[in-house]
C-alpha cells in the first residue's frame, strides 16, 4: 500500500487560527519562569518603543504606533493564563463528549437552517462544506457567543515583552498594528483571547490579514459582529490551506475481525480490499489516500482519514480537535452517532509518559519528531513500527502503559 507524502507534509503545518494557539502555548510551555521578563511599566514602554523600526518596515504610520501604545500597561493576567490545552491534556472521549454535545449539535442545526442560502453561497465560493464551517464556528466560539473580551493589543504586547526570546509574540503584535493602520478595524473592536485570537474564527492578527474576508465582498471583514464574515473567513482559511472540494474529511470505519494492521496508510481502495467498510454505508472516495486512525486502540472506534483531515489540523494541530470538528459536522448534517464503543477502563497517559515514549522510540531510530508529549501521526507511525518489530499485536499505533514498559525493556536490553 502507498503512503501519501503530501499528508506527511501537512502534518508539519502549525496552527494559524486558534483560541489557545499551539505555537503560543508551546512557547510558554518551554519557558523557564526565571527567564521571563518581569513586567514593569517603564520597562514595558521602553520595549514597545524599541519596536518602531519593525513597525516602520511594515509601513505602519507613526501616529498609529503611538496611539496603540499610549498609556498601555502590561496585563499581568496574560502570561499567567493556563498554558495547557484541553485538546492535548484530556482523554479524547472526554474532549469529544464536550465538543460534540447535544446542545452544540442542536445549535449547529439551527444555524444551518437560519443561514441556508448564505451557507450555500459560501460553500459554492470556497468549496468547503457548510457543516464543516459551522462545526469550526461552534467549537471555536460556541457559534459566536464566546469570542473573548481581552484587549488584543495589550495581550500581545504583554506576551511579546514577557517572552522576548519568542519572536512570534512580537510578530503578531506588529500584525495587529497593521490591522489598525489599514483602517478597517477599530482598536476598541479588537477583542479576543489572552493570546490574541480574535472574533468568530479566533484568528491571530497574521491570520486575519491573510484569510479574513467579507461575506458580501463589499466591506472590511468584521469577524467580531458578523457571523457570515466569520464563516466565510473560516472557509477561506481552509481552502487556502489546501482543502480539496468534494472530499470528505474521513469516515468511521468497520474493520474485519481478521484485520492484520500491516500498515496504517494506503488508499481507500486498498483498505476496502482488506475488508474495511464505512460505518454509515457510504462508498469510499475513489483515487484518494487514507490513514487508519484508532484513537483508543483496536478495541475502540476506527476512522479512515483523508487528506482534508490534515487541513482541519492546520486550523488546530490536535487530533482531538480535528476529529471532534469532523464528527460535529456530521451530526449537524444529520448523520447518526458513532457505532464504535470506547473501551472501559482505558488508562490515559500523562504528557510526561508520552514524551518518554517518544524518547524511547527516538533512541530506537523509529521516531524523528519533536519530544513534546503530544502524539500525532508521526508518533503513531513510530509506535506501529515498533509493535510490528516486536510482534506486539494488534499493531494499532496506540500507546498504553504496557507499551511503555515494553519500550523500556527493549531499550535497556539492547547493547550500548
Amino acid at each position: 500500500m502507498r503512503h501519501n507524502i503530501q499528508i506527511l507534509r501537512l502534518l508539519t503545518v502549525l496552527p494559524l487560527a486558534l483560541c489557545w494557539p499551539a505555537r503560543f502555548v508551546s512557547a510558554l510551555d518551554q519557558a523557564n519562569p526565571a527567564d521571563r521578563t518581569a513586567p514593569t511599566p517603564a520597562g514595558f514602554q521602553e520595549f514597545l518603543q524599541s519596536l518602531w523600526p519593525l513597525a516602520a518596515e511594515r509601513g505602519i504610520a507613526r501616529a498609529t504606533f503611538d496611539a496603540a501604545f499610549a498609556g498601555l500597561e502590561p496585563d499581568p493576567a496574560a502570561p499567567a493564563a493556563s498554558n495547557r490545552q484541553a485538546e492535548f491534556d484530556k482523554p479524547l472521549k472526554t474532549y469529544l463528549d464536550e465538543a460534540v454535545s447535544p446542545r452544540r449539535i442542536a445549535r449547529g442545526r439551527e444555524c444551518l437552517n437560519k443561514w441556508q442560502d448564505e451557507l450555500q453561497q459560501i460553500e459554492q465560493r470556497f468549496g468547503v462544506p457548510r457543516e464543516i464551517l459551522l462545526a469550526a464556528f461552534g467549537i471555536e466560539t460556541d457559534f459566536g457567543r464566546a469570542k473573548g473580551e481581552k484587549d488584543v493589543v495589550r495581550s500581545l504586547a504583554t506576551l511579546a515583552y514577557r517572552r522576548q526570546d519568542r519572536p512570534v509574540f512580537r510578530d503578531e503584535l506588529i500584525s495587529a498594528l497593521v490591522m489598525l493602520d489599514k483602517g478597517g478595524v477599530a482598536r476598541a473592536a479588537m477583542k479576543g483571547s489572552w493570546a490574541g485570537a480574535m472574533g468568530g474564527p479566533q484568528f491571530l492578527p497574521s491570520a486575519f490579514l491573510k484569510y479574513a474576508v467579507s461575506y458580501t465582498g463589499r466591506s472590511s471583514p468584521d469577524i467580531w459582529n458578523n457571523a457570515l464574515d466569520s464563516l466565510a473567513s473560516i472557509a477561506n482559511f481552509l481552502r487556502q490551506s489546501g482543502w480539496r472540494p468534494g472530499l470528505s474529511w474521513g469516515t468511521e470505519a468497520i474493520l474485519p475481525k481478521n484485520f492484520g494492521f500491516a500498515t496504517l496508510h494506503g488508499s481507500f481502495a486498498d483498505f476496502a480490499e482488506e475488508g474495511v467498510k464505512s460505518a454509515d454505508g457510504d462508498s469510499f472516495p475513489t483515487a484518494a489516500e487514507a490513514t487508519l486512525f484508532l484513537p483508543s486502540g483496536a478495541a475502540g472506534p476506527a476512522f479512515l482519514l483523508s487528506a482534508n483531515y490534515w487541513i482541519l489540523k492546520a486550523y488546530n494541530n490536535s487530533d482531538s480537535y480535528a476529529l471532534s470538528l469532523g464528527l460535529l459536522a456530521q451530526r449537524i448534517e444529520g448523520k447518526p452517532n458513532l457505532r464504535g464503543h470506547w473501551p472501559e477502563g482505558l488508562v490515559f497517559l500523562s504528557r510526561m509518559q508520552k514524551a518518554e515514549i517518544q524518547r524511547l522510540l527516538e533512541s530506537l531510530g523509529l521516531y524523528h519528531g519533536e519530544i513534546d508529549g503530544r502524539f500525532g501521526q508521526a508518533s503513531r507511525d513510530a509506535i506501529h513500527t515498533f509493535q510490528i518489530s516486536v510482534k506486539a499485536g494488534p499493531a494499532d499505533g496506540f500507546a498504553t502503559p504496557e507499551l511503555l514498559d515494553r519500550l523500556v525493556a527493549e531499550v535497556s536490553g539492547r547493547p550500548r
